[in-house]
């Protein structure tokens, strides 16, 4: 037999190679791993930090004005700006280009108002009434007339104050007030107008919803809401106010309405009670003090006041106060928003003064994501996550809590769960049980943690969610039975046979006797308490419940594996020696074996939460989905996971609602991150520390 002898010098250099190739590999993969969390980390901060950035106000161009008489009314597209003075009606480009003709108006009108989405004027001619809409088109502007270029007489009288509402294509509503009362018209090409007389009614200022339906009207203190119909008009309520009404507005929507007085601006919509809606006082806004006028964009609730010393502020429904301010020069006659928001018109001094505004996301702050809002017609306010509905004039809510809430409702529940069932076996398997049945339970239960969590979800869904319902009552018994079951086996097992009380046959007894309590046990619940669920008021089959249930279920092989571990790494010589010393086993485990290994139990229960606190489809397929601070344990939920999962794909790229659930995804990993941190130095710590022990003994 030949030996070939490696030489020494060869093989050492060779393992050298070797060794140093892969600590490289090693080094470079950990490396890559760690900068691809903070290119993760740093990405989910570049997408959410615009959502908190300061709105900018900057000038864009000044334009000298033909006609120096102030504005009746004024407005803008993206290209043509429009005004209309008690002498002409002028299309004028924005890029600073000539003006083209102006078309003369014959009669001097002393007033005009417009619609809520400025696509109309209503011209106030010597007490008649004339309609005017400015349309643009390829950059090019008309007049039109819809109702005819000569102005309409009214039979009771000359015209004070009015108010326009475009209802539909070609139809519009105005209120107009006459000595003989406020009359409410409504007009559409080529057809008989209809006319709602509210005799003996006067008012200093009109305002008609967008749609139409509902007239507000002012005079000095008082303060009257009219429903309109085809049917006539209807007095709905009557508001005493504090100060004189300087103006009525209405924001997007139709639903908050601005009151401009003395004190400021505030807020109004209503709310529904015993008594039907009714206007209450939501607000008024700080810096809105001294007043002159306001203006309010067609799509967004964001609206515009300036003062006597030229101070221009943009206001929000959701903020207390102006998200911006600046300075101007005084004597601001009238202001105009772009259709968009992304600009303003400010005239003054017979000139247009352009601003560029950058307020993608007025009503986003990190105090409306975790305050209470009061939106409108809700009864008070409250934290709401709400980002999408069927109306083209809803207003976004989000609102962080519910969905915060909702998280740690599931895991906090789900690791309640799985703590006992966990750690019980955990405590059992490495301590009790012999190492033969060992070899078999261990894996088996580390198998567990195999299954799909989406599997897991669907059976919760499909299958336990309506079982619980029908078996309520037994599931809610069910712990303190099993409790009490192994409480009085533990009293009975001394009288058993030897032969039975051998390592690892009382599990074989045991388990048999646990499931046969269990099924006796729902089996009574369904027949005295049948449907226990469908009975009670609040209970919602897709609960809390359900979803704890079976994320607990999902969480007992990590818990399992990692406590079980922990208490088979406490050094054998600690044991032996308690032993020898003349403790039983449970004092050997009560009092020597759990706190060494307290520190590792509790980096796997930590563990444990995080995973529940990331889990997606458990809890979007085992509850209702419904965001919701408020509930209990048959209530519905939505975890920040579960809800990316559900709106990201209706999210459109760059918006609000798209940043706020990157956002949530920011939330959960900086969650986890800090989760999982704490866990692995707690478990380093602990093989350090007992690391010692061994070496020791």
């Amino acid at each position: 037999m030949s030996i070939n002898h490696i030489p020494v010098e060869s093989n050492d250099r060779r393992r050298r190679a070797i060794d140093r190739f892969v600590r490289r590999m090693v080094t470079a993969c950990g490396a890559g791993i760690l900068l691809l969390m903070l290119l993760l980390f740093f990405w989910l901060i570049w997408v959410v930090l615009p959502l908190f950035s300061a709105p900018q106000l900057q000038p864009a161009l000044s334009q000298q004005l033909w006609d120096k008489t102030p504005a009746l009314a004024l407005g803008s597209s993206d290209t043509l700006g429009w005004r209309i003075s008690r002498h002409e009606a002028r299309f004028i480009p924005l890029n600073g280009d000539p003006a083209g003709p102006a078309l003369a108006l014959s009669d001097a009108p002393q007033a005009a108002v417009t619609s809520s989405a400025a696509d109309a004027v209503l011209l106030n001619v010597q007490g008649a009434l004339l309609l005017m809409q400015p349309r643009i088109e390829h950059d090019r502007g008309e007049w039109y007339f819809p109702l005819g270029d000569r102005p309409l007489r009214l039979p009771q009288g000359a015209v004070s104050q009015m108010a326009l509402a475009h209802i539909d294509d070609g139809q519009w509503r105005i209120a107009a007030q006459t000595p003989s009362g406020i009359s409410v018209l409504t007009l559409a090409s080529q057809q008989p107008v209809s006319q709602v007389m509210l005799p003996q009614q006067h008012a200093d200022q009109l305002l008609l919803s967008p749609d139409g339906t509902q007239l507000f009207t002012s005079r000095e203190r008082q303060l009257q809401v009219w429903q309109i119909s085809a049917e006539g008009a209807q007095l709905r309520e009557t508001q005493a106010l504090t100060q004189p009404v300087a103006s009525l507005h209405m924001l997007a929507g139709g639903r908050t309405l601005l009151i401009r007085d003395d004190r400021g601006v505030s807020q109004w919509f209503a709310i529904t009670g015993e008594h039907g809606p009714r206007l209450q006082k939501i607000k008024t806004w700080h810096g809105s003090q001294g007043a002159q006028g306001v203006a309010t964009e067609s799509q967004r609730r964001v609206f515009a006041s300036w003062d006597a010393q030229g101070v221009l502020s943009l206001f929000a429904s959701k903020q207390s106060g102006p998200i911006l301010t600046r300075q101007l020069a005084p004597g601001i006659q009238a202001v105009a928003f772009s259709p968009r928001g992304d600009g303003v018109i400010v005239e003054h001094a017979g000139r247009w003064q352009q601003f560029r505004i950058d307020n993608p996301w007025p009503d986003v702050t990190w105090r409306s994501l975790w305050q209470k809002i009061w939106y409108e017609n809700y009864p008070h306010a409250d934290w709401v996550w709400q980002s999408t509905a069927a109306g083209d004039s809803y207003q976004a809510k989000f609102s962080l809590v519910p969905l915060v809430i909702g998280t740690l409702k599931a895991a906090a529940l789900a690791l309640l769960f799985a703590t006992p069932l966990a750690l019980a076996a955990a405590i059992y398997t490495a301590w009790f049980m012999s190492p033969g049945l060992r070899r078999w339970v261990k894996p088996g239960i580390e198998m567990m943690g195999a299954l799909p969590s989406v599997v897991i979800g669907l059976i919760a869904g499909i299958w336990m969610a309506p079982h619980i319902s029908h078996v309520l009552a037994g599931v809610l018994l069910l712990p303190v039975i099993l409790a009490a079951t192994l409480l009085l086996c533990g009293v009975l097992s001394p009288r058993l046979p030897a032969r039975w009380r051998r390592p690892g046959v009382e599990v074989l007894l045991l388990l048999p006797l646990l499931l046969l309590v269990t099924l006796l046990t729902l089996w009574l619940a369904a027949r005295l308490w049948p449907d226990a669920g469908e009975q009670l008021i609040h209970y919602e089959q897709r609960n809390l419940l359900v979803a704890a249930v079976a994320m607990g279920f999902a969480l007992v092989p990590l818990i399992f594996t990692l406590a079980e571990d922990a208490l088979f790494s406490v050094p054998g010589a600690l044991g032996q020696g308690s032993l020898a010393l003349g403790a039983t086993p449970w004092q050997t485990l009560t009092r020597v074996v759990l706190p060494g290994a307290s520190a590792g139990i509790f980096a796997a229960l930590m563990i444990g939460f995080g995973r529940a606190v990331g889990e997606t489809m458990i809890v979007l397929m085992a509850t209702g989905n419904t965001p919701v601070s408020e509930g209990g344990l048959f209530a519905g939920l939505r975890a920040l996971s579960a809800n990316i999962a559900i709106e990201m794909p209706e999210a459109a790229a760059g918006s609000a609602h798209y940043r706020i659930l990157f956002l949530s995804a920011l939330l959960l990993l900086l969650f986890t991150l800090v989760i999982n941190t704490v866990a692995e130095v707690i478990r380093q710590r602990l093989r350090r520390r007992y690391g010692q022990h061994e070496g020791q003994g």
